[in-house]
């Protein structure tokens, strides 16, 4: 079954985009149940701070190198299948951190120092992944005709 490459570009984006706000909601949900257990201490909003700036550096050296990488894989494959907007590689690293990071959630339940540091580690990858978001946008991912868009994504 084969499909546009638009089609790809918009799933791979839409994969990115829902990992990103799933990130966001968890890590707040975190960082809130730390500040609950300590409303007296202001650690967790130090390492908001930190894991802000961590991922946007993360976005702008890391991620978006990565989405424009996938978005030139993808103009470049012959007969597009509806699978191929990642990598397989990818779909397997992918359920790795999905179980890790349940886990990590999981064993911090209760414990100040371990919400803290799992929620910062959340909400630095989702600013990453949403920060990073935008290559999709500049690399006019969704367009219906693009012209050649593989010698502008390099």
């Amino acid at each position: 079954m084969t499909v546009s490459r638009r089609m790809l570009n918009i799933l791979a984006a839409v994969v990115w985009h829902i990992g990103g706000f799933v990130l966001l909601i968890k890590a707040g949900t975190l960082l809130l149940e730390a500040d609950s257990l300590r409303p007296e201490q202001n650690w967790q909003w130090i390492f908001v701070g930190i894991a802000l700036l961590l991922g946007g550096l993360k976005a702008r050296y890391l991620f978006s190198r990565s989405c424009r990488k996938n978005l030139a894989r993808i103009e470049g494959l012959d007969q597009p299948r509806i699978w191929q907007f990642f990598r397989p590689q990818f779909f397997l690293l992918l359920m790795l951190m999905i179980l890790t990071g349940a886990t990590l959630s999981r064993l911090a339940e209760g414990h100040y120092q371990s919400l803290i540091g799992v929620g910062a580690l959340d909400l630095s990858l989702a600013i990453a992944l949403l920060g990073s978001s935008i290559v999709f946008w500049q690399q006019r991912a969704f367009a219906y005709a693009p012209e050649s868009r593989a010698s502008s994504l390099r």
